[in-house]
């Protein structure tokens, strides 16, 4: 057997009570599709194409059908994804003030094609104006193709975040960078190993996205408001929503303390699950953004023990999202 930073890292396994896909080195695996919608949401809406013809501005992403993964298998990572896009685009001619509309085609942006030679098409309304459509055609082609890259770039770091583990003697250079910087271990300089939190284990973070149909005043309410909480965990619950407040949860399986309260907009906890080592916590972000008619859930986990990632994230999904889902869906019909 090989010893830390030495040899395959799959056989990594000291402090560790198994020997359980170590550094996430068997296939792993993890859906892309909410998180990429969000994102090329983000990149392509409010692109600007300005040229001697006139102004153009993408307005709307209509149409994102398609789904992404991305798996890990042995140190190395696997990325899927196919998306057949529709987006609106509007315009004014520069001389004569005119307005017109558009849309652009994106059928297959698949990892089989590069950004370069994913067919893109662009069309008009019918009438005049095919002056600003050639302006779309080509100097809109290729900000959208920047856009995509940009998409791209995101879904191979951004979202990949701690898929891939480096080794112990890593961790160790790491925290010994932090000691020289005066950093405190909860902060980190790695995308893959987060800072050591109480006790000495290799942790993760874990990033997730989730759409409610709700106010953002109203989603922050159910994760503060103790009668709320109660509901949506169907168990009893210590809620104390202020700084320092204690936080008790699922028949005491989660518990924790509120550490930042901003209404409607920022949630931020010490959390741990009962069955992690003893005093570690990991820190949770719960930031509310308001869209039309919904509120996107951007969770941040930050100190999760490696071992633990996997069941962490399904423990959000399942018990806090899915279950967040039904009560809200009871509160539509009772007033239906």
């Amino acid at each position: 057997m090989a010893k830390w930073g030495q040899g395959d890292p799959r056989w990594i396994v000291e402090e560790r009570a198994d020997g359980t896909n170590v550094n996430n080195w068997n296939w792993t695996e993890r859906d892309a599709t909410s998180w990429s919608r969000s994102k090329l949401q983000e990149v392509l809406v409010g692109l600007v194409v300005e040229g001697e013809a006139g102004r153009c501005e993408i307005c709307e992403l209509k149409q994102v059908e398609g789904e992404a993964s991305c798996s890990s298998r042995k140190g190395r990572l696997i990325f899927f994804y196919e998306w057949n896009l529709r987006l609106s685009w509007k315009g004014t001619v520069k001389e004569s003030g005119e307005k017109h509309k558009g849309s652009i085609e994106i059928p297959n942006l698949s990892e089989e094609n590069e950004v370069d030679d994913t067919e893109i098409n662009v069309s008009k309304k019918k009438g005049e104006g095919d002056i600003l459509k050639e302006l779309m055609r080509t100097e809109g082609t290729t900000k959208v193709r920047e856009a995509l890259r940009d998409y791209l770039k995101a879904l191979k770091t951004e979202f990949t975040l701690g898929m891939i583990l480096p080794t112990k003697a890593a961790g160790q250079e790491l925290a010994a960078e932090r000691r020289l910087s005066g950093n405190t271990v909860q902060e980190s300089a790695s995308p893959h190993l987060q800072g050591l939190v109480g006790v000495k284990i290799p942790t993760v973070r874990i990033l997730m996205r989730e759409i409610f149909s709700s106010p953002a005043d109203e989603l922050y309410s159910i994760f503060t408001t103790k009668e709320l909480v109660q509901k949506f965990s169907k168990c009893p619950a210590v809620i104390e929503a202020e700084k320092g407040g204690k936080l008790l949860m699922f028949d005491g399986c989660v518990s924790g303390e509120y550490t930042e309260l901003v209404p409607g907009k920022r949630l931020v906890l010490k959390w741990r699950c009962r069955n992690w080592p003893d005093e570690h916590y990991a820190t949770v972000a719960l930031n509310f953004q308001n869209m039309v008619a919904e509120t996107e859930l951007q969770l941040e986990c930050k100190g999760v023990p490696v071992s633990n990632e996997d069941s962490t994230r399904q423990w959000w999904k399942k018990q806090y999202f899915e279950e967040i889902h039904n009560l809200l869906q009871q509160s539509k019909d009772n007033m239906d």
